[in-house]
């Protein structure tokens, strides 16, 4: 499955693209694995969260479905290169949300304990933020509530900016894949 000849430029696309769905997945696994423990405590999730695995799941559906036009030589490129600029402004505006309280948090400081403590603390920083049964957790408390979890949301943060730089990518190399496949091919001379 080589796809169309579109030599660097078209090696290059399909390079992004490959690390834009590995970087999509990780953010995927993360995100999910978040939002099953807080349902399975009957806690609402925060909309940071939600947020996160919506945009990112679209943004895998669309990757998927323009890799296989790609190899079929059937991309519209100059579509792709507007998709990929809204699916930019949409991963940025991830990366702003998650990354705002993350900035200033210092995972280090957060204390190593044991498991078992680390649990009690997650679960006593859930419980002061939350009125009732099925309340809404907040996301600036939860993040600092252990360790764990303030890394993976910081990998979760990393990611979302490696998909803002891989998005800005991508659309540039098909606005060139667009002007290449536009350049009219040279008349033959035959006398």
């Amino acid at each position: 499955m080589a796809g169309p000849a579109y030599a660097a430029l078209g090696a290059t696309f399909k390079i992004v693209r490959l690390l834009q769905a590995i970087s999509m997945i990780g953010i995927i696994g993360m995100t999910a694995n978040f939002i099953s423990d807080m349902v399975s405590s009957n806690i609402t999730p925060p909309n940071v969260l939600i947020g996160t695995l919506s945009v990112t799941c679209i943004a895998v559906l669309y990757c998927a479905i323009t890799y296989i036009l790609f190899l079929d030589d059937i991309l519209p490129f100059l579509i792709n290169t507007g998709m990929d600029g809204m699916l930019l402004i949409a991963v940025v505006v991830v990366a702003v949300t998650i990354g705002k309280p993350l900035s200033y948090l210092n995972c280090q400081v957060i204390g190593s304990k044991s498991a078992s403590q680390s649990a009690y603390d997650f679960t006593a920083a859930l419980g002061s933020n939350l009125n009732k049964e099925g309340g809404q957790l907040d996301y600036s408390n939860w993040i600092g509530a252990d360790k764990t979890t303030c890394f993976e949301m910081k990998s979760i943060w990393g990611l979302s900016i490696a998909l803002c730089i891989l998005f800005a990518f991508s659309a540039i190399c098909s606005v060139c894949l667009w002007r290449r496949s536009k350049a009219v091919a040279p008349k033959s001379i035959e006398g």
